[in-house]
């Protein structure tokens, strides 16, 4: 169909005809029925896109026959068959060397399902592992790419990876750039590259960004991803910036109603949880900034948001119920953590600025009490010393 019927472009690359696409391109739409899926793999559909992708030099074929590919693999059994060739497996992880995003972001897709899928995640978790270009390659693009689309499904490809395979995500961490590779890809690290993407994301993309947050949180669940971040000359107190800058500028805003916890729970869960396994890593950077006023601000908001609408009970269902929990327990942890060691000037100013009322200051003592009772006594004794009348009051509703 291509050879005979395609123009060439100036740059050697195949132009499809306009009939040609639209062809293909049922085929693509019809692949998304299962029916249509298994007759495609039983007249061995994939060895035959597979033929086309190795020798396609025209984008869009090639993304179209990915497409397809991604479709026939959306169902279990097609899925277990395609995921055995061996050859399609290599040729498709080598085409996240592409610079074709339409094809980057379908080669993206059709990974994601495939390592989605139970019964054949090991044997693309166990290749990925092989393919070292690949890690290379995904970092490039999460570094580089302006493409939202590509983006998104990228980060939902990495996420999905590192949740799965802790060895693998260790592994990315943890490699260096072999001395006779010239490449600057070789040079790049995940965190900094998962940022990069976050930063891209962080006004086009809500979901997007919590996918990358989520990411990076999981970084911080294992050590060689602490000692990342606590590097002095890491990525840890560039993150902690960006993050606090989502935070105190997007997110739980002082003109906010309580209600829009429930559209930013997600993404509030991810974040604190980031910056509270950075905040104990603090001591270790080179520059070591206090504690801002609008961190502690939102985080005090968010736990009396909390409260309001926990007051509320109408319109929830107990998921919703165990998001929002979650939430306080991890917001509540992060202030613990702060409030430790919180000076007598942040107390005063919190104060000052009005974000250390009444009102929030016995919502987050009540969210201290009972788990974290050396964060309130020192809390309760800097209020003690900055305003006496606000101790006073803490005092009489909680005499511990």
């Amino acid at each position: 169909m291509v050879t005979e019927h395609s123009d060439e472009d100036c740059e050697g690359q195949m132009q499809l005809t306009d009939d040609d696409e639209e062809a293909l391109c049922r085929v693509w739409d019809m692949a998304m029925d299962k029916d249509v899926a298994g007759f495609l793999q039983e007249f061995k559909a994939t060895d035959i896109l597979l033929g086309v992708i190795a020798k396609s030099r025209c984008p869009r074929l090639t993304e179209i026959c990915v497409g397809i590919l991604g479709n026939i693999a959306c169902f279990p059994d097609t899925c277990v068959t395609l995921s055995q060739n061996e050859d399609l497996g290599a040729v498709l992880l080598l085409l996240f060397g592409d610079t074709d995003p339409p094809t980057l972001l379908e080669t993206s897709r059709l990974m994601l399902t495939c390592v989605s899928q139970k019964d054949v995640s090991s044997i693309w978790l166990q290749r990925i592992q092989q393919q070292a270009s690949v890690r290379s390659n995904l970092l490039f693009i999460m570094c580089s790419s302006t493409n939202t689309d590509l983006l998104e499904k990228v980060g939902e490809l990495v996420d999905k990876l590192f949740d799965l395979d802790e060895e693998l995500m260790k592994s990315w961490i943890t490699d260096q750039p072999r001395e006779e590779s010239d490449e600057g890809e070789s040079h790049l690290d995940v965190a900094s590259c998962l940022l990069e993407a976050a930063k891209q994301l962080r006004l086009e993309s809500p979901n997007g960004l919590e996918v990358y947050l989520h990411a990076i949180q999981l970084l911080t669940t294992i050590d060689e991803g602490i000692q990342t971040f606590a590097s002095p000359d890491g990525p840890g107190k560039v993150v902690w910036d960006f993050v606090c800058e989502v935070v105190c500028e997007d997110l739980c805003q002082p003109n906010d109603l309580p209600i829009v916890l429930q559209e930013q729970k997600g993404i509030l869960v991810q974040a604190f949880a980031v910056l509270q396994a950075l905040y104990r890593c603090q001591d270790q950077w080179s520059s070591k900034n206090d504690t801002s006023l609008p961190l502690i601000g939102t985080i005090l908001r968010v736990l009396q948001y909390h409260s309001e609408c926990k007051d509320d009970s109408t319109n929830k269902d107990d998921t919703q119920d165990e998001q929002l929990q979650t939430l306080a327990e991890i917001t509540a942890e992060f202030l613990a953590d702060i409030c430790i060691q919180i000076p007598k000037a942040t107390v005063a100013d919190l104060v000052k600025e009005g974000h250390l009322s009444e009102k929030t200051c016995l919502t987050a003592v009540g969210s201290l009490l009972p788990n974290f009772k050396t964060s309130f006594q020192h809390l309760q004794f800097m209020l003690s010393e900055t305003d006496p009348q606000l101790a006073d009051t803490v005092r009489k509703r909680f005499p511990v």
